[in-house]
């Protein structure tokens, strides 16, 4: 007699439901509704132009703006840790690595008058991404790769269960990108965080991600998927042309 299969493990919980949302501004909707749920672990690429909405998409998860229409649904309790595209730290204040970490650990810190407690933390956070001899540098001093790490580190130091970054590795040269992607693959796995990253480079995006999500309002279409299927999606064939083929191809 065979042995019965093992069961299969049950679906990993859903931090992030969208259910026929439209975002936009001022009752008007710039994507077609939205269907879609991110769990706990997965790695979701956001593709799309400039301009198609993939911000307007954060800022609704976020609650900064109200959806158009539909509804856009959180885990109970839940954290959540966004990284904006340019950092919010105005250079001409002499901010401290380890308190940009220190931020991630209180509510309602600001960068005038950070979160100083949690030091075990904030160190612990620092070390995860091999930044703790940055510890005492001014984050204005860094470079770029140096910065996201630092701002990795405070999203380690906040316990966030969702993790929004938007275009985070929009100024960095190439080998400084394959690093900070690298990174956040591990943290994501340590971790267990579900990671939504808008980006412009697709070749990372295919490459790390488990699922994608592609926007285009001029085509009116909103892909949900594997990167798979994203990739024969006609929608994404004709905002991409012969670099969809390639992507595919090397896929």
């Amino acid at each position: 007699m065979s042995p019965k299969p093992a069961p299969a493990a049950p679906p990993a919980e859903a931090l992030l439901t969208c259910r026929q949302l439209v975002v936009g501004y001022n009752g008007r909707g710039i994507l077609p509704p939205l269907d879609v749920q991110i769990r706990a672990g997965e790695f979701w690429s956001v593709l799309g132009r400039n301009g198609s909405g993939k911000t307007t998409w954060f800022k609704t998860v976020l609650g900064l703006i109200p959806p158009v229409s539909g509804e856009c649904t959180l885990a109970p309790r839940l954290d959540i840790a966004y990284v904006a595209q340019r950092s919010a730290f105005d250079p001409i204040y002499p901010v401290s690595v380890r308190r940009v970490v220190a931020m991630g650990t209180e509510r309602g810190a600001s960068f005038l008058r950070p979160a100083l407690r949690n030091a075990s933390r904030v160190d612990k956070a620092l070390e995860a991404v091999g930044a703790l001899p940055l510890a005492d540098r001014l984050f204005r001093d860094l470079s770029e790769g140096q910065k996201q790490r630092v701002l990795l580190a405070r999203v380690v130091a906040s316990e966030a269960r969702l993790v929004l970054l938007d275009e985070p590795t929009a100024a960095m040269d190439a080998v400084a990108q394959r690093e900070a992607m690298g990174l956040l693959t591990q943290l994501r796995s340590r971790f267990g965080m579900a990671v939504l990253m808008v980006s412009h480079h697709l070749d990372s995006a295919f490459r790390f991600s488990d699922q994608v999500l592609f926007f285009d309002p001029d085509c009116g279409e909103v892909v949900a998927g594997s990167p798979d299927s994203v990739l024969e999606h006609a929608a994404f064939h004709a905002r991409y042309g012969d670099h969809a083929l390639e992507l595919r191809h090397g896929h």
